[in-house]
């Protein structure tokens, strides 16, 4: 077996397996515990309505520290599971979000996962040679200044065409945002359809 470590062109690929690691192992002790239909995802959304009220799918994005996009869909799943509901804002555009009573009753349990997985990740940083939370920080960043296909298309101009939107960086999304425990991570960013339509809730 080749003692060579992987480079950077199999990044994507061990980002992908790391994540399934720590979604994985999460998703199992939710399963231990009787969780049944909670994603480890939804908890950080759980737990920001717990906080925060009713709120927009805005607002969570924001508080969740992910794409607007990605918080539609999966408020989109939450309610599937009837974890929350949803009701018009007041410009009639918006949706609010709610915990529903199924929601709240699992506060408890998922106040005490989450504090035992923040106290594991926080462990599991400790072993490494730099604090995987902070490079992931640095990670984005980079890519809000300079997207991928950026980087891709000036490595190899004659490979793709140039697109003058991409002169301008990427917008930021969940600035300020705390970290998550590892784990409760937005893993599937992907829409979801029904009978050919978009699952993902307007904002």
């Amino acid at each position: 077996m080749s003692s060579h470590a992987p480079g950077p062109e199999l990044l994507g690929t061990r980002l992908r397996h790391l994540l399934e690691l720590l979604d994985g192992d999460v998703a199992a002790v939710h399963a231990d515990l009787g969780l049944s239909g909670v994603r480890p995802r939804f908890v950080p959304v759980v737990r920001a309505l717990a906080s925060a009220g009713p709120s927009s799918i805005r607002d969570l994005a924001r508080t969740t520290g992910v794409t607007h996009s990605a918080a539609s869909q999966t408020v989109a799943r939450m309610a599937e599971e009837g974890l929350v509901g949803l009701a018009p804002g007041q410009d009639g555009r918006q949706r609010i979000v709610r915990l529903t009573a199924k929601a709240e009753s699992l506060l408890p349990v998922l106040n005490a996962e989450w504090a035992a997985t923040a106290q594991a990740a926080a462990e599991f940083e400790a072993e490494l040679s730099f604090p995987l939370s902070r490079l992931v920080g640095e990670a984005l960043d980079a890519l809000h200044r300079r997207p991928m296909r950026r980087r891709i298309a000036e490595a190899a101009p004659h490979l793709l065409p140039h697109r003058p939107e991409e002169d301008a960086p990427a917008p930021r999304t969940g600035r300020g945002s705390p970290p998550l425990p590892a784990g409760h991570c937005e893993q599937d960013n992907r829409t979801t359809t029904t009978a050919g339509r978009r699952t993902a809730v307007p904002d």
